[in-house]
Order: structure tokens, then sequence, then C-alpha cells
């Protein structure tokens, strides 16, 4: 059985990767007042931050057009026998359920849409996996299978600079910015229930990071096999040192950096950075 893998943009998997895996991408959309632009294909993450900077308002976001599904999904049923989409949060966006629905409609090739409940490069290892599978042969079910396995360890935390973005783009309560914003918190944010949520309220943003590094280790210190990624938001060099510390201290697990693009970083601002993992 020859199983096609899709995803969307906000895995940030790189354009070699996706195709040397082939993984299939449908972008998300990004718009400063009347222009749009598909992440990935139309706009880098760094195109992004630097015209965020010149802008007086913040952009919007939206999720692909329910036509680039269609199309896509139509000709992988010319060529494969089943379809593997994995997306997004549900909670945060309406793509995973827009893939399901055209899923439904798609004759001759079977759809399977999977909801990660998470987002970005962590988003990005279900994709991996799930195409590795595929290469194998692997059927459907069973990799739908592995990946519920996966959700079983999958984890990231997050810091930002600033909470408005999230209030503004109604990814995080107003309760909750209003709160941050007074106290000049720097909270660790995590994905739970498929939504952004506070994990704890720490008031800087050296501390938070020490809090998402106790967090990690709990993990981290069994010695097992573990995926991490270490995300940010145009902070580079910070997110790179902050893996060379990680990977001097567990040099079992593999670490990778990735990035925040345009849709998410549209969210969380200029100077987020996260931690994700899982173990294998």
């Amino acid at each position: 059985m020859r199983t096609a893998i899709v995803t969307d943009s906000t895995a940030y998997i790189p354009q070699e990767v996706r195709e040397r895996l082939d993984i299939y991408m449908v972008p998300l959309n990004v718009t400063f007042g009347d222009a749009s632009y598909q992440e990935e294909v139309e706009i880098t993450d760094l195109q992004f931050y630097m015209k965020v900077r010149e802008q007086e308002e913040l952009p919007k976001t939206s999720q692909p057009a329910i036509g680039l599904f269609v199309e896509l999904f139509e000709r992988l049923a010319r060529e494969y026998d089943a379809i593997v989409s994995i997306h997004l949060s549900s909670g945060i966006s309406g793509t995973y359920q827009t893939a399901t629905t055209v899923g439904q409609m798609i004759e001759g090739a079977k759809v399977y849409t999977y909801d990660s409940e998470i987002s970005c490069a962590v988003q990005g290892f279900y994709v991996i996996e799930a195409a590795k599978m595929a290469a194998q042969g692997k059927a459907p079910e069973d990799i739908l299978k592995r990946l519920d396995e996966m959700k079983q360890s999958m984890d990231a935390y997050f810091v930002v600079d600033d909470l408005n973005h999230l209030q503004r783009g109604g990814r995080l309560n107003s309760a909750a910015a209003f709160i941050g914003s007074l106290l000049q918190v720097k909270p660790v944010l995590y994905f739970r229930d498929k939504i952004i949520v506070p994990f704890e309220k720490i008031r800087t943003r050296k501390k938070a990071l020490k809090r998402i590094m106790e967090i990690f280790d709990e993990h981290a210190d069994k010695g097992v096999p573990m995926e991490a990624v270490v995300i940010h938001a145009n902070c580079e060099e910070e997110a790179i040192e902050w893996k060379k510390h990680l990977q001097e201290l567990y040099p079992h697990i593999n670490i990778a950096v990735s990035y925040f693009g345009a849709v998410i970083g549209t969210h969380l601002g200029e100077g987020a950075i996260a931690l994700g993992w899982y173990t294998k």
C-alpha cells in the first residue's frame, strides 16, 4: 500500500527534508493589511519578523483555503492508496477540521486526518515519523497507532516576551494576558487539551528557561532515547546556545533547533523560545 503524508506549514519542516521524505505541505496564511502571504512559500520567517517591525498593526493569520486541500488530495489520490494528513492543534486552528472535511469528499484514496494537538517542530516529529513508516510500506492504521504512542510522551513548554500577541490573536484568554502584563511576568506556557494555557507564572525569562529545563530533566535523566528541539522566534543565537548546553547535559538525546515561522510567530511574538520533546 502506498500512503502519502501531508502536513501544514506550521510544522516548519525544511523543504529539503520534505522533499527527501516525500512529505506534502499545505501552507497557512499571514496577512499584513491587504497583502496575504503563504508562509514557507511566499514569506520566510526572517522576512516575516523584519516586516512586523516595519508595521504598526500586528498581522493576522488564516488557515489554508479549502481549495488547496481539494487540489492536493485529488492529485495524491491518483498516485496513492491512502493519505495521512497531520495538522496543528484543532484548538488553535480550523486546519485539521478543513482537512477532515475535504478528506471525506475525496474519491480514489482513503484520507486519515490526525490532530497533533500541538504545533511547530513538535508537530513535525509526528510528520517525520509517519513519513519514515510510509516509506517502509506501513499501513495507515499502523502509522496512526504509532502517532498515538508518541503522543503519550510528546510535550513542549515555551516562554514569550509579550503575552499581548497571544491575547489579541485569541489564543490566550484576556485575563491571563492582563495578569501577565500587569505583573511583568514571563509565564511558562504549554498545550493542554489542545489549547495554550499558562503552566507557571515566573518573574524573569532566565528563571522561566531554568524551570523548563527542570521539567525536561524529569524525563531526560532516565537515560532513554529521546528527540528534542529548541524552537525560537528570531532569537537563533540564544536557541543555539541553549541547545549546546542541553546537549552537554544529555548526550544521549538528539536535540535540534527550529523556529517559529510567520503564522505561529504572529501569535507568540519575536523573542519567544520553546523546548519540545518526546521519548522514542
